[in-house]
């Protein structure tokens, strides 16, 4: 596959229910992770656009907010439209439990009953494996997964692992998707791997490197 262009990323609508959600016109891909994961920079680094706006105070977004982009593969090609939809991060305690309900409500009832969503990337900091509350969020995504839909993992800042701590992250997790800010070894080819894995997901067809 030719390099991927992205030919335009817009923010498109903030959502707070299921009503002011924009119409499932086109496929999606949804990210969802703790606060402070990361979700923000990993989506303006895919979209190439600074779009997703991230709070100094984790737990402050208390929206759905959606992106839509295009993006063509090589010249001979259609471009391929799609959304992408940063939820609320997860885990923060510095909000009511009430909100806590209203948000676990509706982000439930977004993800189980918006049948354009095809794809959802689980951000987990590379840093913090085995968090109690990444374990509860991967049995719910794992609970109403439908057939059409593509549940993977990124891990994000693995490039403040060690050179070791890489290695054996890829190694046990199978080549895994990763993100990082810092330059990486090649052979892990962070951004490129995600962006194929939501080109596949979201259009079924191979991308071929």
């Amino acid at each position: 596959m030719g390099p991927i262009k992205i030919l335009e990323s817009t923010f498109l609508r903030a959502a707070t229910n299921l009503a002011q959600c924009p119409p499932p016109s086109l496929p999606e891909v949804v990210f969802v992770g703790r606060s402070n994961v990361g979700k923000s920079t990993l989506i303006n680094t895919i979209l190439e656009r600074k779009i997703a706006k991230s709070s100094a105070t984790p737990g402050k977004t208390q929206s759905a907010n959606f992106f839509n982009t295009r993006w063509k593969i090589s010249p001979e090609e259609q471009t391929l439209d799609f959304a992408c939809i940063d939820l609320p991060g997860f885990g923060y305690a510095k909000v009511s439990k009430e909100l806590k309900q209203q948000w676990a409500k509706f982000l439930g009832a977004l993800l189980t009953q918006r049948a354009s969503i095809k794809l959802v990337l689980h951000l987990v900091d590379s840093r913090h494996l085995h968090l109690e509350t990444d374990n509860q969020v991967r049995a719910f995504l794992e609970s109403f997964l439908r057939p059409d839909q593509t549940l993977r993992r990124v891990y994000t800042k693995f490039d403040k692992l060690s050179k070791n701590a890489q290695h054996a992250l890829y190694k046990t997790q199978n080549a895994p998707l990763v993100s990082a800010q810092g330059v990486l070894n090649p052979k892990f080819g962070s951004l490129l791997n995600i962006q194929q894995t939501i080109l596949e997901a979201l259009f079924s067809k191979r991308i071929h490197a």
